[in-house]
């Protein structure tokens, strides 16, 4: 049978401090409902200032749920995704939960991963979702308190923290119009994404708007997170014989795999597109053209949706309907030297 270490202090060392059952501690930790808000107070505090570390399967066997909040994302290689978890991860901290993230860019992972979050009994899990989640992550959401966050399926819960993707790429648009840009191209993802569907709707939306020719305009669809393909599509724009005067990504990857490739081809005229860049990276400083950033403010998004989980968490509240959109702005980031 394991032991315990010589220093590791026990629950009933925690009870006989307060003067209360062991049971009481264990239901206490649980967050048991039988027990009072006062005395799952006092327990926690001399928990925690006796240095007990609770032995978290017995814990689940005893029916409660873990302190673990799940972050599932599809990517965590630009600092879009690293400021959410970021973000939550502190939000997390300072409400006594621990968040821990999964990374899941396709269904079977994403399916893969919730079970697994479950299996520690999560107490909640923040979710960028897959556009068609399997069957079975459904289900086992259906029984997590769960937000959907920037992306949203109907399959999965009715609270959703996102941006107005639409109105980004619409007003992005109109900005350049009204620069006296006409022809334009936008590099962005499929409609497969619901961002992806809305923002495209947004870009579509800005040339009817303005009463323009729709032939004035330039998609290139494909992956939001590969850069190759925003490299592949730039060069296509210019391989045309009537090149676009401006270029409006919908992705932050796109947008500085355009930059890129902008900067790497040459310019007989002299003259570089005006871009709108979906994103505001602080690795951007290097371009020295015209850059408008569409900037998003995603540390307050996440910490709002991390708030809005813990305080239903706490309370027992369920997790009702719930829409929460952010607006984004656009950002002069660099003009012609």
């Amino acid at each position: 049978m394991p032991t315990r270490g010589p220093g590791m202090v026990t629950a009933r060392q925690v009870a006989e401090s307060l003067g209360v059952a062991v049971s009481t501690v264990g239901r206490a930790l649980a967050d048991d409902p039988r027990i009072s808000q006062r005395m799952k107070l006092m327990v926690r505090e001399a928990a925690q200032r006796l240095g007990y570390v609770e032995n978290l399967p017995a814990q689940m066997m005893r029916g409660g749920s873990s302190r673990l909040i799940g972050l599932m994302l599809p990517d965590i290689r630009n600092s879009f995704y690293a400021t959410i978890a970021d973000a939550l991860s502190a939000c997390c901290d300072a409400a006594g939960y621990q968040l821990v993230v999964s990374l899941a860019d396709n269904p079977e992972a994403e399916s893969r991963h919730v079970r697994q979050l479950a299996s520690a009994r999560a107490a909640g899990i923040v979710i960028v979702p897959t556009p068609d989640p399997q069957p079975e992550t459904c289900a086992m959401l259906a029984r997590i308190p769960h937000v959907q966050l920037l992306r949203r399926v109907p399959q999965l819960s009715p609270a959703w923290f996102g941006i107005d993707d639409m109105e980004c790429l619409r007003a992005g648009t109109g900005h350049l119009i009204a620069r006296g840009h006409r022809r334009i191209a936008y590099i962005g993802g499929t409609g497969d994404y619901s961002t992806g569907a809305d923002r495209l709707a947004g870009f579509r939306r800005a040339f009817a708007e303005a009463g323009l020719d729709p032939a004035l305009a330039t998609e290139h669809l494909g992956p939001p997170a590969d850069p190759r393909f925003g490299a592949t599509a730039t060069a296509a724009l210019f391989a045309d014989a009537e090149p676009p005067s401006a270029i409006i990504t919908g992705a932050v990857q796109l947008t500085g795999a355009v930059l890129q490739a902008i900067a790497g081809r040459p310019h007989s005229d002299g003259r570089e597109p005006a871009i709108v860049g979906f994103g505001d990276e602080p690795s951007f400083s290097w371009w020295r053209g015209e850059l408008t950033a569409i900037a998003m403010p995603i540390q307050e998004l996440a910490q709002a949706c991390g708030g809005w989980l813990i305080e239903r968490l706490d309370t027992g509240a369920p997790i009702e309907a719930h829409s929460s959109m952010a607006s984004a702005q656009l950002v002069e980031y660099r003009s012609d030297v």
